[in-house]
């Protein structure tokens, strides 16, 4: 994810371990007592929970693992309307000793029922939680299938969620925001697959995250029916529906390409669209085959001020294209930025928001040495510059890996230069201690080995420690961790600032 200002429309300083269950595995004792607090007589009054998660602490529940989502929604002729919704869920229950209530991510719909196992459930509201009572104890182990009927609503929001466009709306779910779309398990270490089915008018076009499985017309609406392949995290779901034009190509290797972009926009948009395929040969070279089943760009009617990396359709407001606000390699540094999420933030997840340094500053890297390449600022320069301001960021909002908590009512609070422009220094500061070579290699590994997972800062550590086959740890955690910024190997003459 990308935050622009409203002057250049982006950040001045460049600001989205195995399977999922091992990652599930993580919680901590505190949240583990809360989970068997909920089990057997005697509950307390219904609370809202979380999986321990530092930044964001009610996010995500105990007890179970998500594998599949299927969203329906039924939109009408306005934006401002809230969308009618079914969630079904698919889960298994991994509380030790099972679960005679449970909790799910939703806040702002209203619910009109709920199901467990296709018997009605009690349900009740605690924060920004759904508490679910099912007619029976589930036991550890068993599959439960959740149906909520609910309103997904649409009005604006700073927390965002759904964003209004021009002509329809899109979804816009970092850091914590997909549950004001639909009820869900909203924490990244809890990833599963995705179906989406989308009624609208006929006039509309429906397009989400994935590939298109079916499309029906019926009277004046058609039901457009999306699956993504591959596991996601919660806040990387798409789903945009407005006047569009779906234009279709191939990338490296037959890639389906497919870009969702106002229809009247089309041909002003087609030279930025035709730069993809260029840019995915690029970061493949560097990172490996890009890990998705399709990818393209989503152009949303709308001045949104931030771009996204929402899985297989990266997310961006189209005057970021048209205004004219950046140089062409600033733009096109940006749009690899949210394409080099694909690898690194999407297929390889963060176990929790703490590690969000790995999506944004590698991103970050990756958008600069594409940014240089492409006649802008050299490489050595702009880290520098960033190092220069390093130490300010660590005061002002936390190392790299360290974050402090968002501000109360900002929840994108957590998108600032130390994960992005100083993470990528960290990266820099490692490339520089361990060589190209070793860097190169580190990076394709943690990818090969973390794909369709979860994975966490020490997981980073421990990587590098066996590819460089040297004990990196006291010099990553000074650089992750440290509230002033080390000196940076092989430039002596550098300056932090005070």
């Amino acid at each position: 994810m990308v935050d622009f200002p409203p002057a250049v429309n982006r950040p001045a300083q460049t600001p989205v371990t195995g399977p999922v269950l091992r990652s599930r595995a993580r919680v901590s004792a505190a949240v583990a007592c809360a989970v068997l607090a909920l089990v057997g007589a005697g509950a307390p009054s219904p609370k809202p929970l979380g999986v321990g998660d530092r930044l964001f602490p009610h996010l995500g529940n105990p007890g179970y693992d998500v594998r599949a989502y299927d969203i329906s929604l039924r939109c009408g002729k306005h934006n401002s309307e809230p969308l009618d919704a079914r969630t079904v869920i698919d889960a298994d229950v991994t509380a030790r000793d099972g679960l005679a209530r449970f909790n799910l991510d939703f806040s702002s719909g209203k619910v009109s029922s709920v199901s467990v196992g296709g018997r009605p459930a009690r349900y009740e509201r605690a924060g920004e939680d759904l508490v679910v009572t099912p007619a029976e104890k589930l036991r550890k182990g068993e599959r439960m299938r959740v149906v909520v009927r609910h309103t997904s609503p649409t009005a604006g929001s700073s927390d965002r969620g759904w964003v209004r466009t021009r002509d329809g709306l899109v979804m816009a779910n970092q850091a914590d925001a997909a549950h004001r779309v639909f009820p869900g398990n909203d924490h990244p270490s809890d990833k599963a697959r995705f179906t989406f089915r989308v009624t609208a008018p006929s006039s509309l076009t429906v397009v989400a995250g994935g590939k298109l499985r079916d499309k029906v017309r019926s009277g004046k609406n058609t039901r457009w029916t999306y699956r993504v392949a591959r596991p996601m995290a919660t806040s990387l779901a798409q789903v945009s529906i407005g006047d569009s034009y779906v234009r279709r190509s191939k990338g490296p290797h037959g890639l389906p390409l497919r870009d969702v972009v106002p229809r009247d926009q089309r041909e002003r948009l087609r030279p930025w669209l035709e730069k993809t395929p260029g840019q995915l040969k690029w970061l493949e070279r560097r990172l490996g085959p890009y890990p998705f089943e399709n990818y393209g760009l989503l152009v949303a009617d709308a001045d949104l001020g931030f771009a996204m990396e929402t899985q297989t359709l990266s997310l961006f407001g189209r005057p970021f294209f048209t205004a004219g606000r950046t140089p062409t390699w600033f733009t096109e540094g940006v749009m690899v930025h949210e394409l080099a999420h694909q690898w690194l933030g999407n297929s390889v997840t963060p176990e929790s928001w703490d590690d969000l340094w790995l999506n944004e500053g590698h991103a970050t890297w990756y958008e600069w040495l594409y940014g240089a390449e492409k006649g802008g600022t050299p490489l050595v320069d702009r880290v520098r510059r960033a190092y220069e301001k390093s130490d300010g960021w660590r005061r002002s909002y936390g190392p790299p890996a360290k974050l402090n908590a968002p501000r109360q009512g900002n929840r994108t609070d957590i998108f600032r230069p130390s994960v992005y422009d100083g993470a990528a220094v960290a990266l820099y500061a490692l490339r520089e201690k361990i060589g190209n070579e070793d860097f190169a290699r580190l990076e394709r590994e943690w990818i090969t080995q973390h794909r369709d997972g979860n994975a966490s800062t020490a997981d980073f550590i421990r990587l590098a420690n066996a590819v460089a086959k040297k004990d990196l740890s006291k010099f990553l955690k000074d650089w992750l961790y440290g509230e002033k910024t080390p000196q940076m190997p092989g430039h002596p003459d550098w300056r932090a600032s005070s």
